[in-house]
């Protein structure tokens, strides 16, 4: 069969599970790209980023080899739930790992010294930063249009007067396309798994 990149993603995992290795193959070079970036910007990290790629797709093909893939039309949602998991997974357990410290210096009381405690709060804001960086991974499928005005109204905290008068446009089209993106980015949290 080589005409698999006409199928949908649903019968391609059908025929993956069913012994047909180049089915896979054609839905990890469908998504491989979107599924990479994801990760990269969530971690930040290229090096990090490609090992839990890897990570991801075996998790995937063990799930789908296992029958835990319940098909419900977002192949690429479920694989980026995965990912999300995989790397709020690797955060906490780097959270979770004490450091080295060495016994040599017997003058210093580690477990009562604030420089090295664990900042319980830090677990939390790595969940926001990962969710920021989800949203921010969304922002960027948007339509440039979208994007410019997205980013002035809300990191740079423009009016939309000030952005009507930046991008030279009506205060109308600095409207509409501020709804669009939201709609548009409503969407994309649905269809990559990344809702609340």
């Amino acid at each position: 069969m080589n005409e698999l990149n006409v199928y949908a993603d649903e019968k391609l995992v059908s025929l993956y599970i069913n012994g047909n290795d180049e089915a896979f193959d054609e839905l990890l070079n469908r998504y491989q790209s979107k599924v990479f970036q994801y990760i990269l910007q969530s971690t930040k990290n290229q090096e990090l980023a490609e090992d839990l790629f890897q990570d991801v797709f075996v998790k995937v093909i063990m799930s789908l080899r296992s029958g835990k893939y319940s098909e419900n039309g977002k192949f690429l949602g479920w694989v980026i739930r995965i990912a999300r998991n995989l790397i709020f997974d690797r955060s906490r357990r780097t959270l979770a790992s004490p450091s080295i410290v060495s016994s040599d210096d017997e003058g210093t009381n580690y477990l009562n010294d604030s420089s090295v405690a664990v900042n319980e709060n830090r677990e939390m804001e790595l969940i926001d930063e990962q969710t920021l960086s989800g949203a921010e991974f969304l922002i960027t499928l948007l339509p440039t249009n979208q994007q410019e005005v997205l980013r002035m109204r809300i990191y740079d905290e423009l009016s939309f007067k000030e952005i009507a008068e930046k991008l030279n446009i009506s205060i109308n089209t600095a409207l509409g396309r501020m709804h669009y993106a939201i709609n548009n980015l409503r969407k994309l949290a649905n269809e990559y798994g990344l809702t609340a």
